[in-house]
């Protein structure tokens, strides 16, 4: 079993994207994706985050790594084996800004002392973990004979020898005013002892500590730097035996450890952000994903939100959504501030999480291997592009509708809500009738209720209030037809000529 990536199960690794996808700012995958990565600025994740899969056997690869992530019995190790990674590039990074031979040597052989302890104890770990994935199962074999292997064996082996070699050197300093002198260690007396046994016997009961713990620092001053210059030439020997281990070893992290204790932290920074999320009773799935139209989640809910929402008492709604048969376009409408827009977003949020390998906000989904997101939502006019809103609106559409494909998603949003009912009506209609031949998936929020019901694939989900009291939302949206009152009552609150707001202007 030949181990490639712990991301990927193929050699045709995908190159990784830089740039945010246009779309992520529309449906708050950009706030999701910052609070995943926040935590782990070191190991520049954001990349694999901006890399949707287009392979589904990749998808499913990932979903077995992520559910062996899950057990903390391997969670562990796997972060014991980062902590003591960041250690070692830590101390790299001190070898590059130190001047003083000696001490960028020590600092060298630390390192690799430490990648040493830290790939032998994950190998050793490994071992003894109920593997199941076939990242996982390709990485141990991999790390099992890596650890055996002479040029790791050489490693430890001389690293741990130049070790007890410096650590057997013992020297004096003899300090005289306005200079010191360095001299080998002559077995003199420890007057340290010799004080602290003299005033054992005046002791009386516990006291007070006095002794204060000389800082540590990774720096070294000029006095420091000359009396290891002397002490080298005193024991040329174990600092011969230094210098010869730096040129044997100067890049002694294997590239495929390094590479894994990257590509791990995409698992576990995602685990450890749902893993808030699911303190709060919200659920998640591995969905299935594919070629199939006919999608489905059931108990989904938008992730920006959630996260927001996390440390409030405010309640996260879920909720459900299914296409089948010929069905493909989802109309949103209801009143507003009922949740249309969140719910248009988590639809997007799930199928791009999907796409990634990632567990999707859920208890049960099935989702589509898209090629391309995009989304139009409402946006402020921009007055370096000298163009109205309306104008906006159309090209930006325009754009869109040049580039799908029969395997995109389209996310809508209110869009034509500056110009009157009829041209809405009208351009919208345009627009429908050009997204229903390409045959694409759409969630299309709107005030224009006939636009559920032009054709077979088209399906209408209502923004849901208290029947009690309509002010009231419920942020629930459900699978039935349009009550045609969703553009009259956001005209009546526009104008602030609902029940309640006139009500409100009204004094007893």
């Amino acid at each position: 079993m030949t181990f490639h990536s712990i991301l990927f199960d193929k050699n045709d690794i995908q190159k990784e994207t830089v740039e945010q996808p246009e779309f992520f700012t529309d449906l708050n995958l950009d706030q999701v994706i910052d609070a995943i990565t926040k935590r782990k600025k070191d190991y520049n994740l954001k990349p694999f985050f901006y890399t949707p899969l287009r392979d589904i056997e990749t998808i499913y690869y990932r979903h077995e790594v992520m559910r062996d992530m899950e057990d903390a019995a391997l969670m562990a190790p796997i972060k014991a084996f980062a902590e003591k990674m960041i250690i070692v590039r830590r101390y790299l990074g001190l070898v590059e800004k130190l001047d003083s031979h000696h001490h960028k040597q020590g600092w060298f052989l630390e390192a690799a002392l430490i990648y040493c302890d830290a790939v032998t104890d994950l190998a050793c770990d490994l071992s003894l973990a109920n593997l199941k994935s076939r990242g996982f199962l390709a990485f141990r074999e991999y790390v099992t004979n890596y650890v055996h292997s002479h040029v790791f064996q050489a490693l430890q082996k001389e690293a741990q020898k130049v070790k007890n070699g410096l650590s057997n050197v013992k020297y004096s300093v003899i300090i005289q005013e306005g200079r010191f002198s360095v001299r080998g260690y002559e077995d003199e007396a420890d007057y340290s002892v010799e004080v602290e046994k003299t005033f054992e016997k005046f002791k009386q009961g516990a006291v007070k500590d006095y002794r204060l713990d000389l800082y540590k620092g990774s720096g070294m001053s000029h006095i420091e730097a000359k009396i290891l210059e002397f002490v080298a030439l005193l024991f040329p020997a174990p600092f011969a035996a230094l210098d010869q281990f730096c040129a044997n070893h100067s890049q002694f992290v294997d590239e495929t450890i390094r590479i894994f204790d990257r590509e791990i932290q995409f698992y576990v920074a995602y685990l450890e952000f749902i893993a808030e999320i699911k303190s709060k009773g919200l659920p998640f799935c591995y969905p299935q994903v594919g070629a199939s139209r006919e999608v489905f989640d059931y108990d989904g809910f938008d992730l920006a939100l959630a996260h927001a929402l996390i440390f409030t008492e405010k309640p996260v709604i879920c909720n459900d959504f299914f296409l089948k048969g010929a069905e493909r376009i989802i109309v949103v409408s209801g009143p507003n501030q009922g949740g249309k827009t969140t719910f248009a977003r988590a639809f997007g949020q799930l199928h791009y999480l999907a796409s990634l390998g990632c567990p999707v906000p859920g208890r049960e989904a099935r989702l589509f291997l898209f090629d391309q997101i995009f989304t139009h939502f409402e946006r402020q006019e921009d007055i370096r592009n000298l163009r109205g809103k309306l104008e906006d609106d159309l090209t930006r559409i325009h754009d869109i509708l040049a580039r799908i494909t029969p395997n995109s998603i389209l996310i809508l949003n209110e869009i034509f809500a500056s110009t009157t009912l009829q041209d809405a009506v009208f351009l919208s209609k345009e627009i429908m009738a050009k997204v229903m031949e390409v045959d694409l998936l759409c969630v299309w929020v709107t005030f224009i209720d006939e636009l559920s019901t032009l054709s077979e694939k088209t399906v209408s989900m209502v923004s849901t209030v208290v029947p009690e009291n309509p002010a009231m939302r419920t942020f629930k949206i459900v699978r039935r037809s349009a009550d045609g009152l969703a553009y009259a009552l956001s005209l009546a609150e526009k104008h602030r000529l609902t029940y309640k707001q006139i009500k409100e202007r009204i004094t007893s």
